[in-house]
């Protein structure tokens, strides 16, 4: 991979632990918590991240604050919040190259606590040493993105939502 610049780690804990809800901040139309939107219906919301370790770095989220997917979600209300990220990870993988479509939900208690599924599309040919964790961690830097480039990628990807891939 090329070299990323390097992320501020100790502004992002500061802001994790002491600011708003991240989630619900951008859902309230918080200036600071802008995010570019790809899906969002009644119950979630999917958005890509702003500091991305891979292109097309995806949240997807339940838009009621919940903490936890096994405590505060019944059966049929996780299967169908499922049903959302597995289709969005399938409008990422119809949207951009991808060897693997790493998925799993981050956050706590302490900072981040709002639900969230991170879905990060692993393009072919990164050395395997730098995939995995390794892949998704921002201390390892991120993605020069513009806002333009993330918009257009947003707008990309809710169009292979929209036609069912």
């Amino acid at each position: 991979m090329s070299v990323r610049p390097e992320y501020d780690l100790e502004a992002y804990i500061k802001r994790s632990t002491e600011g708003p809800c991240f989630v619900c901040a951008f859902l309230g139309g918080h200036p600071d918590y802008r995010h570019h939107l790809v899906y969002e219906d009644e119950e979630t919301v999917a958005f890509l991240t702003r500091y991305p370790t891979l292109l097309g770095y995806t949240v997807v989220c339940p838009r009621r604050h919940l903490e936890s997917w096994v405590t505060d979600m019944e059966v049929d209300e996780f299967l169908r919040f499922q049903g959302t990220v597995h289709r969005v990870a399938r409008a990422l993988e119809a949207t951009l190259p991808t060897e693997r479509m790493y998925s799993m939900s981050l956050g706590s208690r302490q900072g981040n606590a709002h639900l969230h599924w991170h879905l990060a599309p692993l393009p072919p040919g990164v050395p395997y040493r730098e995939q995995q964790f390794h892949a998704v961690m921002s201390e390892n830097g991120t993605l020069a993105v513009t806002d333009g480039s993330q918009a257009a990628l947003a707008r990309e990807i809710r169009g292979r939502i929209d036609v069912g891939y």
